[in-house]
C-alpha cells in the first residue's frame, strides 16, 4: 500500500519503487513507529478528532502487528515503500475503516523524524551502559595495577615511568568524555517533532506538548520547518561515535604493539585471537585489528551525511532517506567493538615483569636525576645538560644510568652523592608524583575514588 497515488495515473516503475522504498533498512524501526503512532492516536481522541472507540480500535490493532512481529507471526515484506505504509496497511487490512484515521493531522515527514528520535534515544541509552561497562572493567584493572610499572612514551620513545593504572586511566578519562558527549546529544535533541506536519504544521487541533509527554520528550520543537529537516542530533551522534571508535583504536593499537614479540607486555586471551592458515606458531590480534579497522567505516558515516545534508534546501527532502542506513551501521558497529572490546581487555593477561623490566630500559628516570639535580642547588637548565651527558656516557657504555657507580656521576656533578640510588629507582620516580593526575600510589588512590563514585551515580 501507497500512503499517497491519487494525484498519479500510472503505477511507478519497479526500479524506481525499488530505488525509492527504505523498507529494507527503516523497518528496524517498527517498535518506534507503532509507539509514536499510539501517542498520536491517543493525542487525537484527547482532542476530540477521534472517538474513544476509534482510539481503543486502532490501539488495540497496532499492538497485535507489534506483537505479531516480535513473534515471527507477521514478516516485513519488501514490497512496501517503507515501514511507515506496511504498519497503517497491516492496521487498515485488520480493522477496517478506522485503520484510515490512523494518519490525520501528520505527515510521514514528523513521523519519520519522530521515529528515527525515538530510535535514537534507545541507541544512545544502549551505548552509554556498553561504555560503562567498559569503564568498569578499566576501574578494575586499574585498582589492580596500582604497582604495575611500566614506560611511559612520547614519540613512541620511553620517556617517564608510570604504571598501568595510570595508562588505562586515560582511557577512563578519554570514555567518560565519550558518555557526557551522549549525555548532551540525548539532552539536546530530546524534543518532539510529532505534529510539525509535512513542514507547516496542520490545521487540526493537536495538543503537542502532550504528544510529547507521552514519549517522554522535554516538549514539543518549536518550528515545523526545521522539525522535519532537522537531522543535526545524527550529525553529533556520529561525531560522538566516531571519537568513541578513535579512543578504541589508539587502545586498540596499543594493545597490538603491547601483545608483539617485541613488546610481550600483554598476552590476548585465545577466545579473542585468531591463528595462521599456513604458520602454526602465530596468535594474531584480529579483533584489536578489526575494531581499528572499523573505525574508518564511522568515520565515513559521518562525512557522508555532512556531504548529503551540506546543500540541501528547506525543508524536507528525499536525501534525507541516506540518514538511515549510515547511522543503523555507524551504531551497530560501535556497539559491537565496544562489546567485544571490553571482552577482549577483561580477559588479557598482563606480563607485569616484562613491563617493569622495559620501564628500567630507555633512560625513563632521566628526568628524575635532573630533578635531583635541582633538589641539590643546580639550576634545571645546567642539570638538564649533565643529564644528557650522563645518558650519552651509559650509551657508549651499553649500560643504564642505575648501573653507573658513584665515581662515574661524580665526574659530571660533585652534587651528586649515594642518595642517588634511591632517588631514580622506580618506585621512588613514579610514587614521588602525586600531584592530581600523576602516577604516585596516593595520587592514583585518590583518583580510584572518584572514578568509583562516578561510576556509582551515572
Amino acid at each position: 500500500m501507497k500512503l499517497w497515488g491519487g494525484r498519479f495515473t500510472k503505477e511507478t516503475n519497479q526500479l524506481v519503487h525499488k530505488f525509492n522504498a527504505s523498507i529494507s533498512y527503516d523497518k528496524k524501526f517498527y517498535k518506534q513507529d507503532i509507539e509514536g503512532s499510539i501517542a498520536h492516536v491517543t493525542m487525537l481522541a484527547k482532542q476530540g478528532i477521534l472517538t474513544e472507540e476509534e482510539e481503543n480500535l486502532i490501539i488495540e490493532g497496532l499492538n497485535h502487528i507489534a506483537d505479531d512481529i516480535e513473534n515471527g507471526i507477521l514478516e516485513i515484506d519488501n514490497e512496501s515503500e517503507d515501514i511507515h505504509s506496511f504498519v497503517e496497511a497491516q492496521l487498515i487490512a485488520r480493522i477496517g475503516e478506522a485503520g484510515k484515521k490512523l494518519h490525520t493531522g501528520r505527515s510521514r515527514n514528523d513521523q519519520v523524524a519522530l521515529d528515527m528520535k525515538l530510535y535514537v534515544r534507545n541507541e544512545i541509552n544502549e551505548i552509554n551502559q556498553l561504555l560503562k561497562d567498559l569503564l568498569n572493567t578499566l576501574h578494575v584493572m586499574m585498582k589492580e595495577n596500582i604497582k604495575t610499572f611500566l614506560p611511559g612514551f612520547t614519540h613512541l620513545q620511553k620517556a617517564q615511568p608510570v604504571t598501568l593504572a595510570h595508562h588505562l586511566g586515560a582511557y577512563f578519562e578519554m570514555f567518560k568524555r565519550d558518555r557526557s558527549r551522549l549525555f548532551d546529544i540525548y539532552k539536546r535533541m530530546n524534543q518532539c517533532p510529532l505534529g510539525s506536519g509535512a513542514l507547516a504544521g496542520t490545521t487540526y487541533p493537536l495538543d503537542r506538548t502532550y504528544t510529547a509527554t507521552l514519549l517522554e520528550f522535554d516538549g514539543p520543537t518549536y518550528n515545523s520547518m526545521d522539525s522535519v529537516s532537522d537531522r543535526d542530533y545524527l550529525i553529533e551522534l556520529l561525531s560522538a561515535l566516531s571519537i568513541i571508535m578513535m579512543h578504541l583504536s589508539r587502545f586498540c593499537e596499543e594493545i597490538i604493539l603491547w601483545n608483539s614479540n617485541e613488546y610481550q607486555f600483554i598476552e590476548l586471551d585465545d577466545a579473542y585471537s585468531t591463528g595462521s592458515s599456513i604458520m602454526p606458531q602465530k596468535k594474531n590480534p584480529d579483533i584489536a585489528e578489526l575494531v581499528r579497522g572499523k573505525t574508518g567505516r564511522v568515520y565515513g558515516a559521518l562525512v557522508s551525511l555532512l556531504t548529503t545534508l551540506k546543500g540541501l534546501p528547506l525543508a524536507y527532502n528525499k536525501d534525507m532517506q541516506e540518514d538511515k542506513e549510515l547511522s543503523f551501521d555507524a551504531i551497530d558497529t560501535v556497539k559491537g567493538c565496544l562489546l567485544l572490546f571490553t571482552g577482549m581487555i577483561a580477559s588479557m593477561k598482563i606480563n607485569k615483569a616484562m613491563m617493569e623490566a622495559s620501564a628500567k630500559k630507555g633512560f625513563t628516570n632521566a628526568t628524575d636525576v635532573a630533578d635531583y639535580l635541582v633538589g641539590k642547588g643546580i639550576p634545571f637548565r645546567d642539570a638538564h645538560g649533565i643529564v644528557g651527558q650522563l645518558v650519552l656516557y651509559c650509551i657508549d657504555k651499553n649500560i643504564s644510568l642505575e648501573d653507573l657507580h658513584l665515581e662515574e656521576f661524580k665526574l659530571y656533578s660533585t652534587a651528586f652523592d649515594k642518595d642517588i640510588y634511591d632517588a631514580i629507582s622506580l618506585h621512588t620516580c613514579v610514587n614521588k608524583r602525586n600531584t592530581i593526575g600523576a602516577p604516585g600510589i596516593e595520587a592514583m588512590k585518590k583518583v580510584i575514588q572518584w572514578n568509583e563514585e562516578y561510576l556509582s551515580i551515572s
